[in-house]
């Protein structure tokens, strides 16, 4: 962990890799470069590195006219599960989402990521709502911290 590094992405190199592990951690939701600029431009989004590595990522969406709550979601690469790094950018992600204010802290996980939806489980976060995205078949699962 002493060589853990989380930066926020907001242009080339560390979007693009922001970009990577997203569509690495979502296959059923790949984005485009175009989509990943299009987010970073309203949402917070950080890329953790292991040296020059990176191992994971997060998003931070603040509340809005659809959700009331601030939304934070940490990938982490599967290679690089169970040694901290999950944590650390949900740790991250969670405080600056606490600073948006809104009404609590949501989470979105992919139902067949069953090690997202332990860590966000073991958190204190409850499932709310499963949805499926026009023409996938895995849904995602919507989680509220209690």
């Amino acid at each position: 962990m002493n060589d853990l590094r989380i930066e926020r992405a907001r242009t080339g190199a560390p979007l693009a890799d922001w970009r990577a592990v997203h569509n690495t951690v979502v296959p059923t939701a790949v984005l485009s470069p175009e989509e990943v600029r299009e987010r970073a431009g309203r949402n917070r989004l950080d890329v953790a590195y292991l040296g020059d590595v990176p191992v994971g990522c997060s998003t931070v969406r603040p509340p809005d006219g659809e959700t009331a709550a601030a939304t934070v979601i940490a990938r982490t690469l599967p290679g690089f599960r169970g040694r901290g790094f999950g944590t650390a950018l949900y740790e991250r992600g969670l405080a600056h989402a606490r600073s948006l204010g809104g009404e609590g802290v949501e989470t979105v996980v992919l139902a067949s990521n069953e090690e997202g939806l332990r860590f966000a489980l073991a958190r204190g976060f409850t499932e709310v709502e499963r949805y499926v995205l026009p023409g996938d078949t895995v849904p995602f699962v919507t989680l509220r911290l209690g």
